[in-house]
């Protein structure tokens, strides 16, 4: 029995053992693995073309530099976009809803970027801090406020991606509870809020997409600044 309709959010525990590090792992596991044949078969084909159009365009703005993060980057969607939509389950938990996850991918993958443009490029690492033109008297105001924009780049990454699944999450409990509690008294409303529920559904599986390709394609852009 669900106590509070946030209480889906709690990271399970069996026996002491926290299951998020299995709900982590279980996205893996259920990819095929290219075989050493000549001809790989339907579902494995229909994977490599996907995973080299989805990197073709992810590194179409980024120069030589930046291609270097086409697996990580590349691996980084698929693992999010598993995640989100295995979360979609019933009886699943979806580890993105977790804000220290988010924040854990968010966080190390843009101070790589900071470092590498303050690494290979320090003068125009700077620059973005203070925009070209800019008045005498308005510069001090403007480092401080491009400099807190900066820092707030990997927290705005990791409350988008939380609060959009969170919110969708409790939408779908939500409406789900209003249909059985609507059947016995109003069938046909009952239906008609089913039916809503249906395409609130396809709605949060197009955001578990959406949200996972913003979130890579974020850090895109961030790197594209400082390679």
């Amino acid at each position: 029995m669900i106590v509070s309709f946030f209480d889906q959010f709690a990271s399970p525990v069996f026996l002491g053992i926290p299951l998020i590090a299995i709900a982590i792992a279980l996205p893996w596991m259920l990819y095929p693995t290219p075989s050493s044949r000549w001809v790989n078969n339907r579902l494995i084909t229909t994977q490599e073309w996907l995973i080299n159009r989805f990197t073709n365009q992810l590194m179409l703005p980024l120069n030589m530099g930046g291609h270097k993060w086409a697996l990580l980057l590349t691996s980084l969607m698929i693992f999010l976009i598993t995640t989100n939509m295995l979360g979609l389950l019933p009886y699943t938990f979806t580890p993105t809803t977790q804000l220290s996850l988010n924040l854990g991918f968010a966080v190390p993958l843009w101070l790589a970027t900071v470092i590498i443009g303050m690494r290979n490029q320090p003068t125009v690492a700077l620059g973005h801090l203070l925009p070209e033109g800019t008045p005498i008297m308005l510069i001090p105001v403007l480092i401080v406020i491009e400099t807190i924009s900066l820092f707030m780049r990997p927290l705005a990454l990791g409350v988008r991606l939380t609060a959009n699944l969170t919110a969708g999450h409790l939408l779908i409990q939500l409406i789900a509870t209003a249909v059985f509690v609507l059947l016995p008294m109003m069938p046909v409303v009952a239906i008609l809020t089913a039916a809503l529920l249906f395409m609130l559904t396809l709605l949060e599986v197009a955001v578990a997409m959406i949200q996972a390709y913003v979130f890579v394609l974020l850090l895109s852009l961030y790197l594209q600044e400082n390679v």
